[in-house]
């Protein structure tokens, strides 16, 4: 079972090839990268790791998994490997940090991730047509809320 733990400052290269992996690893689910794999190794160095709240996921020693949180936001979630049940663990993670809340934005062209935040109580809030995305791809917002009980 992968460990997950807060992401370090030298955890950084490791990290950056992990999230270009995955990314290149959705295919057509993913509209094309926008950056390259350097650009990618300084925003996940200096932004998701640097300034925001960013956990790894470590199998044998190799980062396999990376989550940001940016205040509500559940910024980042990529994997390099699927069906494991830690995209499970990290969603559960982000709920325990972010109580009372979150939201994410999610491509319409990725089915899969859609079905994954929908079994995990996500619900489907606004769809855009990309204009404000790099990629100008359409894109749907989720948020997840705690079921209150009295």
């Amino acid at each position: 079972m992968a460990l997950i733990r807060r992401a370090t400052a030298a955890d950084a290269g490791a990290a950056a090839r992990a999230y270009t992996a995955a990314r290149a690893a959705a295919g057509r689910m993913l509209p094309p990268p926008v950056h390259t794999p350097e650009e990618d190794a300084w925003f996940v160095r200096e932004i998701l790791i640097g300034q925001r709240a960013t956990w790894i996921a470590l199998d044998r020693g190799r980062v396999v998994g990376l989550m940001t949180l940016d205040g509500d936001w559940l910024d980042q979630l990529y994997l390099t490997v699927r069906r494991t049940g830690l995209g499970s663990r990290f969603i559960e993670l982000a709920k325990s940090e972010r109580p009372d809340g979150l939201s994410l934005w999610t491509f319409a062209s990725n089915a899969a991730a859609q079905r994954f935040y929908e079994h995990h109580g996500f619900i489907e809030v606004e769809r855009t047509d990309g204009a404000g995305n790099e990629e100008r791809e359409p894109d749907i917002r989720y948020r997840w809320m705690p079921l209150l009980v009295e």
